[in-house]
């Protein structure tokens, strides 16, 4: 079987690596295209995945509408060379193309329908399959399939994720040293406009409280302001796994990263305005597991508050780590499932 991921985002590639690693070992023909952005690239030539580029990021409401036909176009044009019998990804054009060439399109998400309105009604109505976990809110059509877990245990699952402790010398931290991870991002997706993260002042008293505590790394998304620079985490992209496992807590106003942390049983503390919206995911792991906590930017001091708070519990790794086996005992291995489920839906006859 032909296979085309699609790719738009750094968290996708930690999606799909394993999968497609399995269905190449399964003697599958699997070809990737990228929308260009961040450390996407780089990510995959780290696992020496090779891709094609199909179109780089753009930004503003006419960047992207260029961007999302020049996308189609060239994921068209590579889906016809490669003779692709499934088209899959987190992805538009995935769907879009495979209504052209008379493919199988599946789509993956995890986000509420109401936060990717835009997303959606582009995506759903041409996908052969629309894969979602069962937290996620929105419609359930024939097409939806839906599964126990999340995106992000197909790459941290304890089947495949194993912490690597050298991780610390390149931090150069000792073993048991405490340390803190503070990720910021820009906010430049197209669901992002209109919202806040953390405020450079709140990042510095951010940094002041848990330096008291500990080392203190940045982690952004772009470059970091030059007062900053001694904050950067020393890390190349694909190790930051590693790095979250052994710190003591991360704050972020990101939502990936988030999720990975206390996926991986770190204390993680999100400070944007989509907690106020409300976020399936993360919802389910502050609210039933308590392994996270959101505050919008305007409840800074009861952020602080709780920060302050957790920092005084005497085994705070123990205990996330305790919480973390509950949510693990309640979901699958999300890579195994994903590529059974792609190998099994492929081989069905077209049904659209």
């Amino acid at each position: 079987m032909n296979i085309l991921v699609d790719i738009g985002h750094p968290g996708h590639v930690h999606l799909f690596r394993i999968p497609i690693q399995n269905w190449s070992e399964h003697g599958h023909n699997v070809v990737v295209s990228i929308r260009e952005r961040d450390i996407v690239g780089q990510l995959l030539k780290a696992y020496d995945i090779p891709y094609h580029v199909a179109s780089t990021a753009r930004y503003g409401v006419a960047g992207q509408f260029y961007e999302l036909l020049e996308h189609d176009w060239q994921v068209l044009r590579l889906a016809r060379q490669h003779k692709s019998d499934v088209l899959l990804g987190t992805s538009v054009a995935a769907a879009h193309v495979s209504r052209i060439t008379a493919t199988k399109s599946i789509i993956f998400n995890e986000d509420d329908d109401a936060n990717v309105k835009l997303f959606a009604g582009l995506t759903y109505p041409f996908a052969d399959a629309i894969v979602v976990p069962d937290f996620v809110i929105g419609q359930r059509t024939p097409r939806h399939v839906v599964y126990p877990s999340c995106q992000e245990l197909a790459y941290l699952h304890p089947n495949h994720y194993r912490p690597d402790p050298s991780v610390l010398s390149e931090l150069g931290v000792q073993e048991g040293e405490p340390y803190f991870i503070l990720r910021l991002v820009a906010l430049k997706a197209y669901h992002d406009v209109g919202q806040a993260g953390i405020s450079p002042a709140m990042r510095r008293k951010l940094i002041d409280l848990l330096s008291q505590h500990g080392r203190v790394f940045i982690t952004v998304e772009g470059v970091l302001p030059e007062e900053l620079r001694q904050y950067q985490i020393p890390m190349l992209p694909h190790r930051i796994h590693h790095a979250m496992n052994y710190a003591r807590m991360l704050i972020a106003d990101s939502q990936t990263m988030t999720a990975e942390s206390a996926i991986l049983g770190v204390p993680a503390i999100r400070c944007n305005t989509f907690v106020a919206k409300g976020v399936s995911l993360h919802d389910e792991l502050e609210q039933k597991y308590g392994l996270t906590y959101g505050f919008v930017p305007s409840d800074e001091e009861k952020m602080f508050e709780k920060i302050q708070s957790l920092l005084a519990i005497p085994d705070l790794p123990g205990e996330w780590q305790r919480r973390r086996a509950v949510y693990l005992s309640d979901k699958i291995d999300a890579a195994a499932w994903i590529t059974q489920f792609v190998e099994e839906f492929g081989s069905r006859g077209h049904t659209r």
